[in-house]
């Protein structure tokens, strides 16, 4: 599990403030809960961590770093609505089957499971890119937002919290400076590995949803011969089968 203590307050760090650019910002969303009664969490140091790595990041300004504390299932809806994000991060707990932990209104655990993450995000499949769990035993959630949403990370198992910190400092280290999210996932698994140790690294596990083809199109060949002249069967062939490898149908 995850383990330290967890200050609630709310960052919101605009990096457009430092630098202006015409390079369209994504906004990453942090969502964070360590509800009464649940083990406590360093989830201050892992938001700071984040902030810090971005400021420090050659493309700075592409991002806007938003987050909440003390998140109840209200609390995340209403965050996504008004930050419209890119990159939805959630940091806490995570219980397996019964999902990630988020707050009641008097701060108890409160469970949000697959199914209803799933309904969630199937609303956001046009807008958020991104979704990292960095909660133990969250690898179910992750699963069922990833039909939806084109890259989800979640833990396969139990995460350390300095291994849950570490992830995110490579991760958003690696998005900062240009990456893209399968080469950041990779950055932040190896920072588990040099930082903690190799088999904790194993725990985060990035599920990408695969691109829709489009439908194959029939494509309709001809081939006409001049009289008197022998037609070019090789040159005929390598027309058709041109068009096996490009996945078309011949009509």
């Amino acid at each position: 599990m995850k383990y330290g203590n967890l200050i609630n307050t709310k960052s919101n760090f605009d990096y457009n403030s430092l630098m202006h650019s015409s390079t369209p910002q994504k906004t990453i969303l942090i969502l964070a809960a360590n509800p009464k009664k649940t083990a406590q969490l360093r989830l201050d140091e892992e938001v700071r961590e984040i902030e810090e790595g971005l400021r420090r990041a050659e493309q700075r300004a592409s991002f806007i770093v938003k987050s909440r504390w003390a998140t109840r299932p209200l609390d995340m809806q209403r965050a996504i609505l008004e930050e419209k994000p890119q990159i939805v991060h959630f940091s806490g707990h995570g219980e397996g089957e019964k999902g990630i932990v988020l707050e009641d209104a008097i701060g108890r655990a409160k469970p949000v499971g697959a199914k209803a993450l799933a309904k969630l995000f199937s609303l956001l499949a046009d807008r958020v890119e991104c979704v990292l769990l960095n909660a133990c035993h969250s690898q179910k959630q992750a699963g069922a937002i990833a039909k939806h949403i084109n890259t989800v990370i979640g833990m396969g198992q139990a995460v350390g919290d300095r291994a849950a910190i570490q992830f995110a400092i490579g991760f958003y280290d690696a998005l900062g400076n240009g990456q893209n999210y399968s080469f950041a996932y990779d950055w932040g698994f190896t920072a588990i590995a040099m930082g903690t140790n190799i088999e904790e690294s194993l725990t985060p596990v990035l599920i990408q949803k695969e691109p829709i083809l489009d439908k194959p199109k029939s494509a309709h060949l001809f081939i006409s011969y001049k009289r008197n002249i022998a037609p070019d069967e090789n040159v005929a062939l390598e027309s058709v089968f041109e068009n096996l490898k490009l996945g078309r149908y011949l009509t």
